[in-house]
């Protein structure tokens, strides 16, 4: 058995609530479409043995989208879908609960992969290396995405 599958189907489960969201949300069909690229590219990356920078992207790149969820209050109405799902209530916003597993596939993202990455590659040195480079990629990728969609992000009422 492979060591990584966990974390290949941790992104394929990321690619399919995105790909979920886009029928939920046909108005942001490319932005969620997009979103799901990096975590093809993950799995690209496993597929051909580079663990390394399979593990550092997908930490980066979930912690990246749970900062820009928690930014645009995504997560705020996730976490009251998840308490009505507590309560034994159905969630009656089918996106924040679909945000909620993602979120949750981001945090649990983050600890696989962290794990592989301290039992395959601590100690090596090249963590410096990978997590710059893999650092700029992920910047660069949810800078553009940010920027190609900053017009489709609901901005908050004024104050008045």
């Amino acid at each position: 058995m492979r060591p990584y599958r966990d974390v290949a189907t941790l992104a394929v489960a990321q690619i399919l609530c995105f790909l979920l969201l886009t029928h939920l949300e046909p108005e942001f069909f490319l932005l969620h479409l997009y979103q799901s690229i990096i975590y093809m590219a993950i799995i690209l990356q496993l597929f051909y043995l580079h663990e390394r920078w399979a593990y550092m992207i997908g930490m980066l790149a979930s912690a990246a989208w749970l900062m820009l969820a928690f930014a645009t209050g995504l997560l705020g109405g996730a976490a009251r879908q998840l308490f009505r799902l507590g309560k034994g209530e159905w969630p009656n916003n089918s996106v924040s609960f679909l945000a909620a597993l993602t979120g949750l596939f981001a945090v649990l993202m983050i600890v696989f992969c962290a794990r592989h990455w301290k039992r395959e590659y601590s100690g090596l040195g090249k963590w410096r290396v990978t997590f710059l480079v893999s650092f700029v990629v992920v910047a660069v990728y949810h800078l553009t995405l940010v920027t190609w969609f900053w017009e489709m992000i609901p901005k908050p009422a004024a104050v008045k």
